[in-house]
């Protein structure tokens, strides 16, 4: 993605933008993004969000809890990458 920087940059500008505090936390809306990722089934988003989403100060339970969500509202597929992808990241953290 290099190859695109101003798009980049106005992702970034976004990102920082609705991530920050506000009603809600920053770590709480890092927790929903693991959930998002989730249902959307993007290992690569997985692994970015759980890290970041950790690095927020989520527990280990709080993240599985999100994984529950998504799997509730996505089904099968869910299972499969809350049970195998985010389980593998966070055991790579050491959370």
């Amino acid at each position: 993605v290099s190859q695109l920087p101003g798009v980049m940059n106005a992702f970034s500008g976004l990102q920082s933008e609705v991530v920050k505090d506000g009603a809600l936390s920053a770590k709480t809306k890092g927790i929903m993004m693991v959930g998002i990722a989730v249902a959307l089934r993007c290992e690569y988003c997985i692994s970015k969000h759980v890290s970041e989403a950790v690095r927020l100060g989520a527990t280990r339970e709080e993240i599985m809890e999100a994984v529950s969500t998504a799997i509730l509202m996505t089904g099968g597929p869910a299972i499969a990458y809350g049970s195998a992808v985010v389980l593998k990241n966070l055991d790579e953290l050491g959370i």
